[in-house]
Formats: C-alpha cells, structure tokens, sequence
C-alpha cells in the first residue's frame, strides 16, 4: 500500500517542497500548559510547545537546600575557628535533593504529552566550578529526565554550557549530559548557540551566579571580549565525543542575527540539528509592521531544511504572552460552564489572528524552490545511508539491483553519445575494421562487445547509435550471471532481433569473438564498451576486468569505452556516519575498513581551496587499453591458472606479480583553515568514455563525473554512483590553519583488491617549521577486499 506521506509523490498531500514543523518556547513559562491553553496555541499555528518539567517552587527548594548547606559549612568552619581563605572539611556529606514531590512539577501524563518538550530547568549550571552547585545541577537534571521520561515525554531540551573555556567546566557539563543517556531513554538536544553572539544565551539567572556575584561579573567581562566563532562548536565537540556519539545526542541550534560566514553554517549543517530556534531578534519588520528575515538567514535556514531529518523550527518568546494565557484560563475557569459559554469562549480564542512569525514562517515554507531531479523521495532515503560495496565479480546481482541502475538515463545517455562520437570518427578517419577477410577487405562492419551485459542497457545504447550514424556493427554481449543471460536471451528475440551475440562467460575467460562469415577464425574486438565503473572508478575492479579481455581489443586502432578515469579524495567530517558505523562494530567488527558506499549529505568539507592544493584532489588515473600487461606475458609462459598458483615477485608474499601494474599510491596535502574534527575520506571518480582522436582539438571528451565540482557540467543529474567513504576509526581533531597528509594505496595479491589510507595532522609554528600534532591509525581493508 503506498505511504501518504508528504514525501509521496503518489500522494495527494505530496508536498513538492520541505515541510516546516513549528514549535514554541517561552523561557519565562513556569508551568505547563492547560489543555486549553495548548489548544490556544494550535489555533495560533504552532504544531508543538516546550514545557518546563519542574516549577518555581522546586526552584526555590532547591536555593533552600544550598543555602542551608553554605549555613551548615560556616557554622561548622566557626566552631573550628577556621578563617575564610581555609577550606572546610571536604568529607563533609553534600546537599542532596530530595526526590520530586506533587508540588514541585505540575507536568503528568495526557493526550498530549507527545507533541510537548521538555524543557530542563534552565538555572541548574553543570559547569559550575563550585562542586557542589554543578553536583546539584547534576542531581536536578537526573530527577527531572526521569520523571519526564515516566509521563511519555520522549525529548528534553538541555541549556548548553555558557562559555567555552577550555578546562573542567565543558568537560563536567559533557559528563553529566553522559550519565543522563545512561540512566534514561529519552532523546537529549544540548541547546547551543551557533556561536557566542551577545545576547544569545539563556536569559535565567544560573545558580552559580545566584550564589556568586564575582563570576557572573566576570562572564559579562568574558562576553565583552572577541568572538570565537567555532568556539561554541568546540563545546559541542566535547560533549557529543564524551557521549561516544550517542543516537539519542542532537543539538538544538540558536540562530543569530548576525548570519555567520558559510564555513561555519556548514559546519553545523553536518552535526545531528533537531531544532533551529529563532528568537523575535532577529527579525526584521517590513514596511508593513510585519517580521521578516534576511536573505542571509533565509539562505541558512533553506539549507538546513533540504535534510532528511528536516530540523523543526522552534520560535522563542514571540507569544501568545502569558497574560494571555491567564485571560483564557479565567475564561475557561468555571468548572461547570454551560453549552453555550463554552462554545463562546472557543470562539472567542479562535477569533485571535494566527501568530505573526509563524505567518511568516509558512510564507518562507512556500517560497522554498521545489524538490529536484535529486531530491526525489527515494534518492532523498538514500542520504547518508551506509552500503556495503558491491562484489560484482564474486557476487551475481539480482534483477532489482540492475534496475535500479538502469533507472539513469544521464548515465547511458553519456554512454550513447560515447559510442555514437566512436563510430562517427571511425568513419571519418577511414580505421580499418576488424571484420574485413582477404575476399572483402573493405567490409565496413564494425565489431562491438559489450563486457557485462547485465541486463543490456548498453547493447541497446550501442545498437540505437549504430542506428543513428548508419553503422554496419557485429555485437557480441558478454554476462557470467547465469540469470542475466536468461533475460538477455529473451530481450534478443524480442526487442533486437537476434542481432546480437550473447555468451554466457566471464569476460576473462573469453576466447574472442568468432567473426560471422569466417567459421572457425577468433578475430579482434574494434569498440569495447563496459560499465564497471564504481564509486571510486576502480574499487569495482574495472583496471583487472579490462586487463583480462584487453588482449582482444584491436591494435592500434580499437578503442575501449570508457577510455580512462580518475579517482579522487577530501576529508570530510560527518558525524552521523561516524555514530551510524559505531553503532555497527559490535557485529561488524570490519565496520571501520570498510570503504561504505553513501550517498554523502550531512558532511562538511573540512579542507578549503588553496594555491596548489585544491579541496578534491585526484589520487591515481587508469587508462585503457594497456599496452604492456603483464598477466598476458605471464599467461602466454606459464598459462591462466598458474597465474593463480605461482609464487613470484609481487610485493605481496606469493603472488605472481601479474596485477601489480594495478597498484596505485598517492601522498595528498589539504589545507584547513578553521580548526575541526574530519571523521574520514570521501571518495569520487571522474571517467572520460571517449575522446575525439582527431586531434584537431574542437571536440570536447564525453565525460561523466560524480565529483561535486564537476557534476553539474559534466554528467548533470546522474545517480547511478554514490560517492565512497573511507572512515577512521577515531574521530582526528586539528587546529587552525592545518595542512592534512593523505597517504593512500590501492594494494593487490592477484586474488583480491584493498585500500589502506592514513592521515596525518601537521601545523606551522614558524615561517619554515611544521610540527605533526595527530595521525590516525593505518586502515587497511584487506579483510573485505574485492575478490578478483
């Protein structure tokens, strides 16, 4: 049965554009709603409000309880004739709250009590450098995410720490964050500011500064000094890696209202957002009184709702005002009232205008550009999910898999046009063909294999530009899937005519095609086409799959589609993928070798483009045909399967050597500038199909690209390949204006192919001194190679 969901297109709620989800929060809001109050602010056009989990009066047991700890400290230091500057006994018992009573939290469980919020007591201060407040914030925060988590509130909204030194304070605040997942199951979000903007942090006094007037005066002095942009990411930092990345950690993002510089916003846009809260700050009025944002936030904020997990959008202190709450309470206070007072005072609730910032809101929703060729609901699904690489040798794909693939017009259109540029300048050019027989030397039919068949999206590309450009061709398809080679015998009766020549092989194996009108005679291949291609060109094996019928393909003039390709490399950082594989290890313990296929979404690119070192950078090129292999040298001496069984002189112990002309390694240099966290490598490839050998220059390569920078010109819309990630198996922090070492290799024993990849962190203390202040282990997936 098809979803009606707005992501169905099938649906005829469908909406064609993201989805704004509105919340609201009133920091000074003491009590829960009423169920008329709630239904106050659906009428006002929010889907959701916070609610406090405890009250004033829990509020001032609590100073009670400090106070009357500091009174037991100083009676205890006076009867010892201690002096001020002398600490008391420290195995003195802590103040300890008391568990929650009736009249310390009005918040219960109702029908409504999953579109609610909880909001932590925004006074407790986890980083107090007094242990005693930050082990009563602690003890606050354990008390009130366990009874929220008892009435069914499945989501707390914690305060973030409000200033970012380095030291104890970050930590303990990230500790006690820690044992609040451990000992509950509700989701936390850490409310923090996108960076330390005056004016942007909890308005409540905390209890450190309650208690100590000294250290609020000296965080207004720390306010007043420059601003660190990353320096609240920093805490963030901290907090979700003492969290061990937990599933249930999101943060809740403040929005500024000065917008930050892209590098920054992306930053965020990679960690796992749940809500951006916007306070009435940073609206703008109109020339019509009414609240508007800039372009810049409006930017930021289409951005961030292209996720998957669309973050709701929570309006902070823009109304309904509490006096308006209390005027409906008063309406609605008669116990018993009649029909038609009831009736009366919803309508008079539902009289009010809708709320001018959500107006507002659901007027940017409408203007968000609609949902493109790349953003349909299924390729939306796809962002940032793990898939494991294919073995396309070892392994038979079934139906549904070539499916999907063929589901890519971009890609075979580029194949086509690849072919039809082959056989246009093969006429041009007057190349013999390899079909031509001492009777009839001028026999201008051209023969084509198509390696890997599959299910024949390539043969009939090849047959319709043969059609196209008037070509006489013999095509021979080649599959080893024994099941494959079922749907292509039908498809050859009945959509080609049985034109075509299929054989059920492995292209390896394959003696060559026996050319129609000379019985007996194995002749050469002019135009051999394969789609082998994977996320990072040749982690399909494409380099050993040509290299074992290359030897077919005519000298000098056969051509091979594709003609070369490139792979390439930046590090990235991608929290959600990092949890994703943690989560993984436990039955996967290869989970961190493994080189996933994902299409990359929440990612930050950690490297910015400098003179010689540009933010993707190619590690290592394939060229087809070889003109030297020497596996064919080798099997012509020894024969194919002593190639197999044949110690020799390959770098790996007992292997023969014959794939070696395969290996690769490359030593790449990215520059950083903002200080960060990369949580591994992503991988793309770029493939040139064909180039013009006229050589007059005039006609560009037909080329397809998963490379972000040149997807657009060169393969626009194409989804048949998803990039590829190397991950680490720690997270690797580096400063400022760091230069990252990539070491890669691409490795072979001539029965399997892998990857080892390390990364290095160097940074300049001085005009010609670099110092290295990190590396990662050297991963290697040898364990999961692809079988050869």
């Amino acid at each position: 049965m098809a979803s009606t969901g707005p992501l169905n297109p099938e649906s005829d709620t469908f909406e064609n554009r993201p989805v704004f989800y509105i919340g609201q929060h009133d920091s000074s809001r003491r009590e829960p709603l009423t169920d008329d109050q709630y239904g106050q602010f659906l009428d006002s056009g929010f889907r959701f409000v916070t609610a406090p989990i405890t009250n004033e009066h829990f509020f001032q047991r609590v100073v009670g309880l400090y106070k009357t700890h500091l009174a037991e400290q100083e009676q205890w230091a006076q009867q010892r004739g201690l002096t001020a500057g002398q600490q008391a006994n420290p195995s003195l018992p802590p103040p300890v709250v008391p568990t929650l009573t009736d009249k310390d939290t009005p918040l219960s469980p109702s029908y409504y009590i999953s579109s609610l919020v909880g909001y932590a007591s925004p006074w407790i201060d986890l980083c107090s450098p007094d242990p005693h407040i930050s082990s009563i914030s602690r003890q606050v925060l354990n008390l009130e995410a366990a009874y929220a988590n008892f009435c069914g509130v499945r989501t707390i909204v914690v305060p973030g720490p409000r200033r970012d030194e380095c030291g104890r304070g970050v930590a303990q605040y990230a500790r006690a964050i820690q044992e609040a997942l451990v000992a509950n199951r509700v989701n936390i979000i850490v409310h923090m500011p996108m960076y330390r903007e005056p004016g942007l942090e909890e308005k409540a006094q905390t209890l450190s500064a309650i208690f100590d007037i000294e250290k609020e005066a000296e965080a207004e002095a720390e306010a007043e000094k420059e601003i660190d942009l990353f320096g609240a990411w920093d805490s963030w930092h901290t907090i979700r890696s003492v969290c061990s990345y937990s599933t249930r950690l999101f943060v809740a993002l403040r929005i500024p209202r000065r917008a930050p510089e892209k590098e920054l916003q992306e930053r965020w846009f990679a960690e796992p957002l749940h809500f951006l809260t916007l306070g009435a700050s940073i609206f703008q009025q109109n020339r019509a009184g009414n609240p508007t944002l800039s372009r810049h936030h409006q930017d930021m904020i289409n951005r961030y709702m292209r996720l998957k997990n669309t973050p709701w959008l929570v309006l902070c202190d823009v109304g309904p005002r509490p006096e308006e709450l209390v005027a409906l309470s008063k309406k609605m206070a008669s116990e018993y009232p009649s029909l038609a007072e009831a009736t009366q005072a919803r309508r008079d609730t539902r009289r009010q205008p809708p709320n001018a910032f959500v107006g507002y809101l659901r007027y940017l929703e409408r203007q968000q550009q609609p949902f493109s060729a790349m953003e349909t609901p299924v390729l939306t699904n796809f962002q940032d999910w793990l898939q494991p690489p294919l073995q396309p040798l070892a392994d038979n794909l079934e139906s549904a898999t070539y499916e999907v693939f063929e589901g890519d017009p971009v890609k075979y259109d580029q194949y086509e046009k690849a072919v039809f540029e082959a056989m246009t300048e093969w006429k041009e050019l007057k190349k013999p063909t390899s079909s031509a027989t001492p009777e009839n030397p001028s026999n201008p039919e051209l023969v084509v294999t198509v390696a890997g068949a599959g299910r024949g999206p390539l043969v009939a590309r090849v047959l319709r530009a043969a059609e196209r450009t008037g070509t006489p061709i013999q095509i021979w398809a080649l599959e080893k899937n024994q099941d494959a080679y079922v749907y292509l015998l039908r498809r050859n009766k009945q959509e080609w005519g049985n034109r075509v020549t299929l054989v059920k092989t492995d292209m390896r194996g394959w003696e060559g095609p026996r050319l129609q009108g000379r019985e007996g005679v194995i002749g050469k291949v002019d135009i051999l086409v394969t789609e082998l291609l994977g996320s990072f060109g040749d982690n399909e094996l494409s380099p050993e799959c040509v290299d074992g019928i290359q030897s077919h393909i005519a000298r000098p003039h056969g051509i091979s589609i594709p003609h070369s390709y490139t792979a390439h490399l930046s590090p990235i950082s991608t929290p959600r993928l990092y949890a994703d594989i943690s989560s993984r290890v436990v039955g996967d313990p290869n989970a961190f070798v493994t080189p996933w296929v994902v299409r990359l979404f929440a990612i930050d690119y950690v490297a910015q483009k400098a003179p010689g070192h540009p933010k993707f950078q190619q590690t290592w090129e394939f060229v087809h045909p070889v003109e030297v292999a020497r596996a064919d040298d080798f099997a012509a001496e020894h024969g194919k399967a002593a190639r197999y069984a044949t110690p020799g002189v390959g770098s790996m112990g007992g292997s023969s050597g014959t794939n070696e002309h395969n290996a690769r390694h490359c030593h790449l240099t990215f520059v950083c500038r903002a200080r960060g966290v990369i949580h591994g490598l992503a991988g793309f490839f770029e493939s040139v199909l064909y180039a013009s050998q006229t050589g007059d220059g005039a006609t560009a390569p037909v080329e397809i690209s998963i490379l972000p920078e040149q997807i657009d010109k060169k393969s626009k819309d194409m989804i048949s390949w998803f990039p590829i990630f190397f991950p680490l198996k720690k997270p690797l922090y580096f400063p400022q204006d760091t230069e990252l070492e990539v070491s890669m290799w691409r490795q072979t024993d001539d029965t399997k192919v892998w990857y080892e990849w390390l990364v290095e962190v160097y940074t300049w203390v001085g005009p010609k001194t670099r110092i290295k202040v990190g590396a990662s282990d050297l991963h290697s997936s040898r364990k999961v190679g692809c079988l050869m």
